[in-house]
């Protein structure tokens, strides 16, 4: 007797592990959103980062990263392709507040080291994961009946 529904093959290890990769990228995303909006509303830095109190530099950047990280945090949660897309932006906003606008922003360059980290272990990732579907491509078949 033959299954009525496609054979749908398991997922590898890295494949699984890939996903964890970006379920846990997504929940830093999600903290990093929660920080800017305690920050913007008041709640942290003993309300000195209220958004009527910002620079002018510092409420463009707060509220764009406000915006982008909850969005990036749910793209890579649902493990969607424009997930990763969307968290270079916000890591790219990130790196040109705190490397190249340091008299405007500070400097913190862990924040730097950690997107930097996170983007080379993704580019890992999927070289990989192109690496075994090119050799499974490569593997002779026998589908016919």
């Amino acid at each position: 007797m033959l299954h009525d529904s496609a054979h749908v093959p398991k997922p590898s290890l890295t494949e699984i592990l890939f996903g964890l990769f970006l379920r846990l990228v997504s929940a830093s995303c999600f903290w990093f959103a929660l920080n800017y909006w305690a920050m913007l509303i008041g709640f942290s830095h003993g309300g000195a980062g209220r958004f009527d109190l910002l620079t002018p530099e510092w409420r463009a950047a707060a509220t764009a990263l406000a915006v982008v990280y909850p969005v990036a945090a749910l793209g890579l949660w649902l493990l969607v392709s424009w997930g990763p897309v969307v968290w270079v932006v916000a890591a790219a906003i990130e790196i040109a507040m705190y490397e190249f606008y340091p008299v405007s922003f500070g400097h913190r360059p862990m924040l730097v080291v950690l997107h930097v980290a996170v983007a080379v272990t993704f580019i890992l990732f999927r070289a990989a994961l192109f690496y075994q579907r090119f050799r499974q491509a490569r593997q002779v078949r026998v589908d016919s009946p």
